[in-house]
């Protein structure tokens, strides 16, 4: 099934409208635009000046018109679910996959966290959506594109049970680092998620009572607490999911994956990942030297942290010996 001649072709949903308690999808044009920048955004900004997505008038559909008009496209298969507790090496291993032309690397898209965080729809609406979307997103625009990997926020991994309900033959990965080396990432540069309430606490399962006892600093060390608690807990209970650990070393992250999620790529598609790997990950030429982090110690109590990346690197060992 060709998209080339379909009217849809190269159009993508990437904003979900809530309006009078109605939902509608807002579209934009792609043109020939591959999804290689280190955060989907990004790819979306660039489109903004192609001629199709500069008319007063916007592209929306309704919830009925994406479900309907996914089933018209040819998509490659998704072959995987990425999760991740941010700063550990996620944007290297999506900019690392991105670099083969076999791949459609999806990083972060806002409208899947849109559609999971939405409570305007029930279950199966929201379930539509998301096989729909993820669909979309997927639509084979280029001959070589065969495989669909979708790398979630670093918060989805608290609906990976529901995922996991949605898409039960798909190969979840689990990236993770050491915590100290996290929460001096964010110290630098401090993602939203580790700024209380500017998402929603109960994202994460903190109160308003736990937020109140701790320091703003000991507040990004809680959610990472809850993000190694997640993983844990999805781990322990799902038989598709493998384990990635930053402090192994990217090049073995990169080859555990690829293994794992059991696809062929030729050697020349190999040698193109691990050639990525070389520089910078949010910037392809930059050379990487490695994180250079402050010495002096973070002001936060590492205690229950440190345990719950001990269990984690114990389960995994363990799963691995079995």
């Amino acid at each position: 099934m060709e998209n080339i001649h379909h009217p849809l072709s190269n159009w993508i949903p990437y904003k979900l409208i809530e309006k009078n308690n109605e939902i509608y999808f807002e579209w934009i044009y792609l043109g020939d635009l591959k999804y290689s920048d280190p955060f989907f955004d990004e790819t979306i900004s660039k489109c903004r000046s192609h001629a199709h997505n500069s008319h007063l008038f916007k592209v929306v559909s309704t919830v009925e018109n994406l479900v309907e008009w996914s089933e018209e496209l040819a998509s490659v298969d998704l072959k995987s679910l990425v999760f991740h507790v941010s700063r550990c090496g996620s944007t290297m291993l999506s900019q690392s996959l991105a670099a083969s032309t076999e791949n459609i690397m999806v990083s972060e898209a806002p409208i899947v966290d849109e559609i999971l965080r939405s409570n305007l729809f029930g279950l199966d609406k929201k379930t539509a959506l998301l096989k729909a979307v993820i669909k979309l997103l997927g639509q084979k625009r280029f001959p070589e594109q065969k495989n669909l990997i979708l790398k979630l926020d670093a918060w989805h991994i608290f609906d990976a049970g529901y995922l996991r309900s949605v898409f039960p033959e798909i190969p979840f990965a689990l990236l993770y680092r050491n915590p100290t080396e996290v929460l001096k990432s964010h110290q630098k540069k401090m993602g939203m998620h580790m700024v209380p309430n500017l998402l929603p606490p109960s994202v994460f399962g903190i109160t308003a009572q736990e937020i109140n006892q701790i320091s703003f600093q000991q507040y990004g060390a809680l959610v990472l607490e809850k993000y190694f608690e997640g993983f844990l807990s999805f781990y322990e209970t799902d038989q598709n999911v493998t384990a990635l650990y930053y402090n192994d070393g990217m090049k073995q992250v990169v080859e555990k994956f690829i293994s794992f999620i059991n696809v062929s790529y030729a050697y020349a598609e190999l040698d193109k990942m691990f050639e990525r790997l070389n520089a910078h990950s949010k910037n392809e030429n930059e050379v990487f030297n490695g994180d250079f982090f402050k010495e002096e110690p973070l002001e936060i109590n590492f205690t229950t942290l440190n345990i719950l990346h001990e269990k984690l690197n114990n389960t995994f060992l363990e799963h691995q010996e079995h």
